[in-house]
């Protein structure tokens, strides 16, 4: 054994003792880790509920204006020490109705089976927890663990079904031993031995297919067998690429069988001992998938060797959903017990389930789980999760704020909650109404941190509505608060607004990036076309309704300035092609660019075969597709597909007709197609679904036709806005309408219609709202120098501020940008 191997199992060993010597052993100590478990997650027993439930009198309002005078961090660390007088209602997924929110779910690691089996060849490799002695008859002899051979040998499995019913193990000796005839030699042995743990075997060829089949036909091994005869037949010799294909296969077949033996409890050599129910398994098999039970079956200690192993902190329920994991890669998670099983990966180091619960965890978060999931990650040092819980919260604080577990919340973590410039809020009501339902949960002991969390909301933010709202909040009425409600109504009707309250800063996970793109000057006399990226940072909310981005200066793509040009992000990265860098009529491009944000770097890639304007880009199986567009003097059909990975592009299945100004999107892993120009300068109405191999199908048609317009895909839906449209040149008009289509009924219906013309403006989805960005009109040549959002939930569009720049035939994307980046 290399000393890779020798570092990678020695690390097992210790990590897995390690976690033996703190497994708890005492059965009175069940229930107190299940307390404590329960107290993580803020679900409480009813008798814990019934000695703490508050009276009449204590949920009135006590306090004393001097309360407010105290300092905001000792108030603070005083809330979230003190006992708990009061006591708030708890939930328990167990308990409620959670319609479709507890579903429970299947997950599973799909290398699983390759990963097993690794671990088991390395077992194999260095004599670990191996129970069989192969030998032949010439002396050549194999250590291999018996269940990993039974799965592909019947010999072998019916040899483990008779030492079960013999019973002739001892407590100190599990190991047994096979001498096989003269039919077998050393050459045949290991090939079915390496077939057991990988599913493959490297030295099958003509010079020894012979001594393979006569191992093979010893063990009664068919799948070798039909290999073999496989390689003797001269029409399916020399399957390469189909033996890769087939080994992941015999792997996944093989530890079928494995579970099989286990369901059947077939060469089981201990049995732990849960809460409730006992549980044959396989040693090895447990030892391959937990760090735990590799400390506690190769170390030496006395359960290495023993019958019955004692596990008198888990319950037999939770035990059978590891080991049945551990003879699948699948495991049955919801969120009735994911906490308690997740608890137990970590307490056994099973890490194959460990992964999958902390996918479960990520991916199924809501708002009623989600303080929860950062409650016990936070319990546990589990940083990325934590994040991941804090990142939803936040996000989605308006439904989070709605949840019984939300008067939970600890006061320093609200107050976090509150000042982060994470937090995603419609308005700063929002906010009041989260801190009162906080504050009333536990009035008696909260009350004296009104103070603190008011200051948390830009009052002078809100509409003449909302803080009509807020002052008819019961709250007032208490003595204590006259002061705080004097200092808000002065504050709110204040003519003079304090920095800190004059917006709330909102820093989205992805950046809205503004790509190239042109620019009138005001008194029309001339135009200029830029290189540069912009990036929205932040979205700030002013007094009432009003919005705005800020914008930061990114840096400037690597060749010449260029418009009418397209943009896709892949993995991360930013790619741009084609485009326009004059006005005349050679001045269309083929270069492609990849901007690497992490990097902050740019690479010149393969020049698109050809030069493309007022054309599409889409993104779909990992290759992107460059779709018609304009080239001087006329329109073109033609699409071609770039594949990354060779840096090369190639033409595929053309359009039915020349076409310009038109977008194209991936819906539903399809590429949709709407509008655009064509050879006649038309605007047409057409949607259609291209194929890269058969072509056009065209659906139902736009309302209007429109050319130079915006489309994004939001919520499953395709949503239009801007563009012009027109009949003929000559009469060639703004669009205002809007749109939106369905494409399971194919079906357009209108949504509110635009303020402004936005024609050949930069469109993205950011958070759930449609943006369009810039463009100009038609009718004067003006710019439209504005940014507009669609929020599909109150289906109108926002003002949200000024462009930065250019913002003609301009391309937009979203990117997650550094932390460097944004300072």
């Amino acid at each position: 054994m290399g000393s890779e191997d020798e570092g990678y199992n020695s690390e097992r060993l210790n990590n897995g003792k390690r976690a033996v010597e703190e497994q708890c052993k005492d059965p009175k100590e069940v229930e107190e880790r299940r307390r404590n478990d329960s107290r993580i997650l803020g679900v409480w027993t009813e008798e814990e509920d019934e000695s703490e439930k508050l009276t009449n009198e204590e949920d009135s309002f006590t306090g004393s204006r001097g309360e407010f005078e105290e300092d905001p961090e000792k108030l603070l660390e005083e809330q979230d020490d003190s006992s708990d007088e009061e006591e708030a209602d708890h939930i328990s997924y167990k308990d409620m109705d959670c319609n479709d929110e507890d579903e429970g779910k299947v997950y599973c690691k799909d290398d699983y089976p390759t990963d097993l089996f690794r671990t088991l060849t390395e077992f194999r490799d260095s004599a670990l927890l191996t129970d069989l002695h192969l030998s032949t008859e010439v002396g050549k002899s194999f250590q291999v663990h018996s269940p990993v051979l039974a799965a592909v040998s019947s010999v072998v499995r019916e040899s483990l079904s008779r030492r079960n019913i013999e019973n002739d193990k001892r407590e100190d000796d599990t190991r047994w031993s096979m001498s096989l005839g003269p039919g077998v030699d050393a050459v045949g042995l290991e090939a079915v031995v390496e077939f057991a743990y990988s599913g493959f075997m490297s030295r099958l060829d003509k010079d020894t297919v012979n001594q393979i089949k006569g191992a093979a036909q010893t063990l009664c091994v068919p799948r070798v067998m039909d290999l073999c005869n496989e390689e003797e037949s001269p029409k399916t010799g020399g399957r390469k690429k189909e033996e890769k294909i087939s080994a992941a296969e015999e792997r996944k077949i093989s530890l079928q069988s494995i579970k099989q033996l286990w369901m059947d409890r077939v060469g089981c050599d201990v049995t732990l001992e849960g809460i409730g129910e006992s549980l044959p398994v396989h040693r090895v098999i447990l030892a391959a998938g937990s760090d735990y039970f590799h400390g506690m079956f190769t170390s030496g200690m006395r359960e290495s060797h023993q019958p019955r192993v004692a596990l008198p902190s888990l319950l037999a329920s939770e035990l059978e959903l590891l080991v049945g994991c551990s003879y699948s890669g699948a495991l049955p998670l919801s969120w009735s017990f994911v906490f308690e099983i997740t608890s137990t990966t970590l307490q056994l180091q099973y890490q194959p389930a460990l992964s999958m619960c902390l996918d479960f965890l990520q991916a199924e978060i809501n708002p009623l789980s989600c303080l929860d999931v950062a409650s016990f990650a936070e319990a546990y040092e589990m940083v990325q999760l934590r994040e991941t819980a804090d990142d939803f919260v936040m996000r989605q604080f308006e439904k989070v704020a709605c949840t019984l577990k939300f008067k939970d919340l600890p006061a320093k973590q609200l107050l976090k909650y509150l000042n982060s410039h994470s937090l995603c809020v419609p308005s700063e009501l929002v906010v009041f109404k989260a801190v009162v339902a906080w504050i009333q949960a536990k009035p008696k002991k909260r009350l004296k941190l009104a103070k603190v969390l008011m200051k948390t909301i830009h009052f002078p933010l809100m509409t003449f509505k909302e803080f009509k709202e807020v002052q008819s909040w019961d709250i007032w009425t208490h003595h204590s608060l006259v002061e705080l409600y004097e200092a808000i109504f002065e504050e709110f009707w204040s003519n003079e607004i304090s920095p800190e309250s004059q917006c709330r800063i909102y820093l989205p996970k992805e950046s809205l990036v503004l790509i190239g793109g042109d620019q009138t000057s005001e008194d029309l006399s001339s135009r200029s076309i830029s290189r540069e990226l912009w990036f929205g940072n932040s979205l700030r909310s002013h007094t009432g309704i009003k919005k705005a981005i800020e914008w930061r200066r990114l840096g400037e793509m690597p060749e010449s300035v260029r418009f009418s040009h397209e943009v896709a992000v892949l993995t991360g990265q930013l790619y741009v092609f084609g485009g326009k860098k004059y006005y005349g009529t050679c001045d269309t491009l083929n270069s492609v660019y990849r901007y690497d944000p992490h990097q902050n770097s740019w690479e010149s890639l393969a020049d698109m075969q050809q030069m493309r304007c007022l054309f599409s880009v889409v993104v779909l199986d990992g290759k992107m597709f460059s779709i018609g567009g304009h080239c001087d003097p006329e329109y073109i059909e033609s699409v071609e597909r770039y594949c990354p990975t060779s840096n090369s592009w190639s033409f595929t299945w053309p359009l039915d007709l020349p076409l310009g100004g038109h977008v194209a999107k991936v819906l539903q892993g399809q590429i949709l197609v709407s509008g655009g120009l064509n050879s006649d300068y038309r605007c047409l109405s057409s949607m259609f679904r291209y194929h890269p191999e058969t072509g056009s199908t065209y659906l139902a048609n736009m309302t209007k036709p429109r050319a130079k317009h915006c489309m994004e895909t939001l919520d499953g839906r395709l949503y239009v806005a801007g563009g012009t449209t027109a009949g003929a040149p000559v009469n060639v008009v703004d669009m205002f309408d809007c749109e939106v289509y369905n494409l399971e009924t194919d079906t357009w219906t209108a949504i509110t219609s635009l303020l402004l013309p936005h024609v050949g403006a930069g469109s993205a989805v950011l958070e759930g709202k449609f943006y369009v960005l810039g463009g100009y009109s038609h009718e004067d040549s003006s710019d439209t120098n504005m940014v507009h959002r669609y929020d599909p939930t109150t289906q109108r569009w926002e003002n949200m501020g000024k462009m930065p720049g250019p913002n003609n035939d301009i391309r937009a994307a979203l990117l997650c940008l550094p932390p460097d980046l944004r300072l």
